[in-house]
């Protein structure tokens, strides 16, 4: 009697400083850092092709890297309304960059702040004056600026000279060492503008960069021949809608020269709402002064060369010079994240700090002869998933399950131990990132896409996507379906949807892109409901 007593006594002194452990275990900070228009074949970790990026790689290293990690919507603030609520673009109303988000809605930068942790944000919000649920924040009004950026504060907007990846770090560190409650934890949002258009690396960058030559893309000349409608109407050709002035950093001076000589170098093709006068005009005499050998360089030989050349040597001129400035202000943020890495490091913060880096979308490379993003298609549809946390996340593991941008914020409550919203949408990642794969049950993440007509006059779409295959709806003005066979055309080169060997495919993917729809609260009423909005506005 007294032995089986005390066999009970030892089990509830066990159980009960296991659950004081747990208790009294501090909760994991969170460094959530996202960039603009970042694509993944633009990171190392994923493709060495392009460019180094030894400090985004060390969270790799140090983490998860998920090879299937994809957005909802492919375009900036609907991405970024979809992160912060954990709700699809027709739930939480931000369906395009113009449409207003539903202030109703809860972010899970609130459910932080309500649940004790210090909360900040620097950086590139995109929409909205006043981010909810944020202790203190200084965002970038609209898409911001490369140099010489202005901000909004709390305490009233601000112009910081200098550029805006190294303000933005400049601005993240001085809150982690000086105002930072040292009593709680904390959730830093650390954006950046950069590789966001128009692409202005900082001087050095620009230097080192513009000498530089890159790979050409294996799809850069494709003539979208097994592709439908959307691909070959859509206006974001490298050659005919890359902006000389705006994007290539030809003077207007030069290109007024040339435009009896050369058809292809017409006036609406300069700049644009932010040209190169509208970016150069903000920097002062010394910044000038750093820039203009590159951009006399740059032009001089344009002068020289450019009627000369073919269609296809044209092409890839501004292949590389889209390069150059795009990787340029890459490099910029991976030294910058560097500096934030080693203070995590030195400071000790390391070792129960979440470490996030992804973007708000993909970018196209020149692939398919195209830039920017919209699309369903991988290179605009996939975008990095980068996760660290020492000690919880085994380093080094690849991960290929189906994950989207809808995940995030339920992978974060989750990570604190804060209770999840019931109308949140996505699924937290936490089982996958700690290994235990067999708890994951997703097969297929669902896409819509809405911002048509408009820039770069990609259709409305919607559609599903499995690690095999993706099957996509384009709506509005069109009725067509494309369907791609994801291991046996990875470029994504051949729709197969009227292929009959596909038929069973075709039909499985329909009733599950049906069955997603009616899960997600999406539907042809809401469809034709945006659709009519549009028109009438």
């Amino acid at each position: 009697m007294v032995k089986h007593f005390l066999t009970i006594l030892v089990l509830v002194l066990v159980l009960g400083c296991i659950r004081e452990n747990k208790d009294t275990q501090p909760r994991p900070n969170i460094l959530f850092i996202m960039s603009d228009d970042h694509a993944y074949q633009a990171i190392s970790a994923y493709d060495q092709k392009l460019i180094n990026t030894p400090n985004i790689d060390k969270i790799a290293e140090g983490g998860a890297i998920f090879d299937n990690a994809c957005v909802t919507n492919s375009i900036c603030a609907p991405s970024r309304a979809t992160i912060l609520t954990g709700k699809h673009s027709h739930i939480n109303g931000k369906i395009d960059n113009s449409s207003p988000f539903d202030t109703a809605q809860i972010t899970f930068p609130q459910l932080f702040k309500k649940a004790g942790y210090q909360t900040a944000m620097y950086g590139k919000l995109h929409f909205g004056n006043n981010p909810k649920g944020v202790d203190d924040f200084m965002i970038l009004p609209g898409q911001g600026h490369y140099v010489n950026p202005d901000f909004i504060t709390p305490r009233g907007d601000t112009t910081i000279t200098g550029y805006v990846t190294d303000i933005i770090t400049d601005l993240t560190l001085e809150w982690l060492k000086k105002k930072r409650d040292k009593e709680k934890p904390f959730l830093m949002m650390y954006l950046h503008k950069a590789p966001h258009r128009p692409w202005w690396p900082s001087p050095e960058k620009f230097r080192e960069f513009s000498k530089k030559k890159f790979p050409l893309p294996e799809t850069l000349f494709d003539d979208y021949k097994d592709r439908g409608l959307a691909a070959k109407s859509a206006e974001m050709n490298l050659l005919l809608d890359l902006r000389y002035g705006h994007d290539s950093k030809i003077r207007p001076e030069i290109l007024e020269s040339m435009i009896p000589i050369d058809p292809y170098v017409e006036p609406y093709n300069w700049g644009g709402s932010d040209g190169f006068s509208t970016s150069y005009v903000r920097f002062n005499k010394e910044q000038k002064a750093l820039y203009d050998p590159v951009i006399d360089s740059i032009n001089v030989w344009f002068k020289d060369n450019w009627s000369s050349l073919s269609m296809q040597e044209k092409m890839e001129w501004k292949y590389q010079r889209y390069m150059q400035d795009y990787l340029g202000t890459i490099s910029s943020v991976d030294d910058n994240l560097g500096r934030v890495l080693d203070y995590l490091e030195k400071s000790g913060l390391d070792k129960n700090t979440i470490v996030v880096y992804t973007s708000d979308q993909g970018f196209f490379l020149g692939e398919h002869g195209w830039f920017d993003k919209r699309f369903i298609y991988d290179e605009s549809f996939k975008t990095p998933l980068l996760v660290k946390w020492p000690e919880k996340i085994a380093p080094g593991i690849r991960i290929s399950k189906m994950v989207q941008n809808l995940d995030f914020a339920q992978t974060f409550l989750d990570a604190a131990d804060i209770n999840q919203p019931a109308d949140m949408q996505g699924k937290s990642l936490m089982p996958l990132l700690l290994g235990q794969g067999k708890n994951w049950n997703r097969e297929a993440v669902y896409y819509h896409y809405y911002e048509y007509p408009s820039v770069h006059m990609v259709k409305r779409h919607y559609g599903i996507v499995t690690e095999d295959y993706k099957l996509a709806h384009f709506y509005y003005d069109i009725d067509e379906w494309e369907l791609f066979d994801r291991l046996a055309d990875p470029m994504e080169m051949k729709n197969v949807y009227y292929d009959s060997s596909y038929n069973e495919i075709v039909i499985k993917l329909k009733t599950q892109l049906g069955e997603l729809r009616e899960m997600y609260k999406d539907s042809r009423e809401l469809d034709l409901y945006y659709i009519n909005k549009n028109l009438n506005n």
